[in-house]
């Protein structure tokens, strides 16, 4: 075991390329998915029922595909369209795609709740349209559902373990690497689940801060 642990030590420049690259994958991830996620949310939220029924039916769509086969269908099925990723873009795109159907399903919930009060009051104000969505009703979202984008960034994290089957460089693959080479899985795949806690701590921390802001402009 002591061989183990000092095989992982001489390469843990491998495991901190692998988790590096994967918070940047969940990071970059979490925030487009989050942004896109907000406009289909006004899409569901529209009062035109083609628009409204449209989105609805891209997001139960997403939501039912197992994100395995969306990273196999991006990486391997849309170059047969001319549309050719490289495996860090590929799973990159996949992670987009897939979460921002969670992301506006969060925030249309969320909003749909929202006290009516609020949106008068701002009305009142002189907020309309575009205005009344990013000024009033968004900021209102995001710390409410702080809780709900917390666990759909700890989702995101886990996937990315998916991406190993492109060979994308993150934190599974790297320990899968240095396993393949040294033959210590116990050693290997337990230092890649620590990680990936550590990770998941930092989200959680994170949500109670945005908790804590949130309880205070209550």
């Amino acid at each position: 075991m002591i061989r183990d642990v000092s095989l992982i030590w001489q390469n843990a420049d491998r495991l901190l390329d692998g988790l590096t690259n994967t918070v940047i994958l969940s990071l970059v991830g979490a925030t487009l998915a989050l942004v896109f996620g907000a406009l289909v949310a006004i899409a569901l939220m529209a009062s035109n029922r083609a628009v409204r029924l449209t989105s609805r039916g891209l997001v139960d769509l997403m939501r039912c595909v197992p994100f395995l086969m969306l990273v196999y269908l991006v990486y391997y099925g849309l170059p047969r369209l001319g549309l050719r990723f490289d495996s860090w873009t590929a799973g990159l795109v996949a992670i987009v795609i897939y979460n921002t159907a969670y992301m506006a399903e969060i925030i249309r919930g969320i909003w749909s709740r929202l006290e009516r009060e609020t949106i008068e009051a701002g009305i009142a104000f002189g907020f309309h349209g575009w205005k009344l969505v990013a000024r009033i009703v968004m900021p209102q979202i995001f710390l409410a559902a702080a809780p709900m984008i917390g666990n759909q960034l700890i989702q995101i994290i886990k996937d990315t373990a998916f991406l190993t089957i492109i060979a994308v460089p993150e934190l599974t693959h790297a320990a899968n690497s240095i396993q393949a080479q040294y033959f210590i899985p116990f050693a290997t795949f337990l230092s890649a689940v620590l990680l990936y806690w550590a990770l998941c701590m930092v989200v959680e921390l994170g949500v109670f801060v945005v908790e804590r802001i949130a309880e205070k402009r209550r």
